[in-house]
């Protein structure tokens, strides 16, 4: 069995790389993602849409300062960079279930 924390570091390294590709690959291909202000993302492919362009940019990354585990779950307080003006304080939760990333909740 693979430790959640590994899959969402994986995740993360992939996010800071600008790796899409690698990136979408630690999620399941029907994860299921509560973005900022209620949006809800739906699937591996829908994510590409919204990572993309961000990606491209290659000025994202995120340090994680913070981290609590329990029962497959993941929850990071991470500081965001590059998404706009000053960097972002924010907690996300991630469900690690057979390996992969299935359900990801942005709770600030």
């Amino acid at each position: 069995m693979i430790d959640p924390a590994t899959v969402v570091d994986r995740q993360l390294a992939a996010y800071n790389a600008h790796d899409l590709e690698g990136f979408l690959a630690t999620y399941a291909e029907d994860v299921h993602l509560a973005a900022h202000g209620g949006r809800t993302i739906k699937g591996r492919e829908e994510m590409r849409g919204l990572y993309a362009e961000q990606f491209a940019q290659k000025q994202c990354r995120a340090e994680v300062v913070g981290r609590l585990m329990e029962r497959g779950w993941v929850v990071d307080h991470e500081v965001a960079h590059g998404l706009g003006g000053e960097p972002r304080r924010v907690l996300v939760a991630y469900r690690v279930r057979d390996g992969l990333i299935d359900r990801v909740e942005f709770l600030t």
